[in-house]
């Protein structure tokens, strides 16, 4: 059993709590809790996932993980890009894969304004054809006319009925008059989900033109995830396992939330998901398999 372990599980052991209290709480295996004590890393599924272990463990008995790490860090394993998955190697590399993505998105806002633009343009130039139209052929009003006697003397009532017929054509109730085509309206914009910015193992996204906010994260193997909310509280934290039903997804409302807060421990298993529409990494997994992503909500909560 190495120091650290010990350490760790004195302070179990003061909590009252056993291994499989411990493995309720952090939702992490038996066996890995056993590895993190007797100091045995090499049951762990990574290196990258000895670090998330202990801190979660920390976290659990009351110890601080970033003093643990520091007093310890000789004998905990750094994460290396050995501990890769053999798949990522058909990753296309950060060359091919950032150069086209990063073009992409400082392209993407100005197609989408230019649309926009275009969009408005095109409205109100229906809007301008029907309302000309319409006047266009409008009846003009008769002019009154002098009277001219005929030999045949007229009714008295005759210029009663003319009046009236001008006033029925006046308040468009003639069988001459023409009835207004419904104008339709325009379709709300599509949701948008944009790269504010990326630094190494960080990135936030912006989440615009939608009232709902709904993330799910779905797991393609094996996965810790840890999910919060820009006031850094944990909706859900532990593995994500595929194929067990009941642990290989996560979803989560954020609707009223200002912005959601990723950390995923195995970002080439772990898919993300926007109100039912897959979201695609900024930084490629084979260059940061554990990746920290901010989701910044812009539309108006309650």
């Amino acid at each position: 059993m190495t120091e650290l372990g010990n350490r760790l599980k004195e302070a179990r052991l003061a909590k009252g709590m056993s291994l499989d209290d411990l493995q309720t709480a952090t939702k992490i295996q038996k066996r890995y809790l056993v590895g993190i004590e007797e100091g045995n890393y090499s049951v762990m599924p990574g290196k990258f996932y000895v670090r998330a272990f202990i801190k979660q463990y920390a976290e659990v008995v009351g110890l601080h993980p970033e003093e643990l790490f520091e007093e310890f860090k000789s004998d905990i394993p750094t994460a290396m890009n050995e501990d890769i998955p053999e798949k990522l190697s058909r990753v296309q590399t950060r060359k091919d894969i950032s150069g086209g993505t990063s073009k992409f998105f400082e392209i993407l806002p100005k197609v989408l304004i230019a649309v926009f633009v275009v969009g408005v343009f095109a409205v109100v130039y229906y809007f301008y054809e029907q309302f000309s139209g319409n006047n266009a052929t409008d009846p003009a009003e008769p002019e009154n006319t002098p009277s001219v006697n005929v030999e045949n003397n007229l009714p008295e009532d005759t210029d009663e009925n003319n009046g009236s017929d001008e006033n029925e054509a006046e308040d468009g109730t003639g069988e001459d008059a023409e009835q207004e085509e419904p104008v339709e309206e325009p379709e709300p914009p599509a949701q948008e989900v944009t790269v504010a910015e990326t630094n190494g193992q960080y990135t936030t996204y912006e989440l615009k033109n939608t009232d709902k906010f709904e993330l799910k994260l779905v797991s393609t193997g094996e996965t810790w995830v840890n999910i919060k909310n820009g006031k850094d509280y944990s909706f859900f934290q532990g593995m994500l396992v595929a194929g067990d039903e009941a642990n290989s997804t996560k979803t989560v409302d954020l609707t009223k939330e200002e912005a959601a807060v990723l950390v995923i421990g195995n970002s080439s298993n772990t898919e993300i998901y926007i109100n039912d529409e897959k979201i695609e990494y900024a930084v490629s997994p084979s260059d940061f398999v554990r990746q920290d992503i901010t989701i910044r909500n812009s539309a108006d909560t309650e």
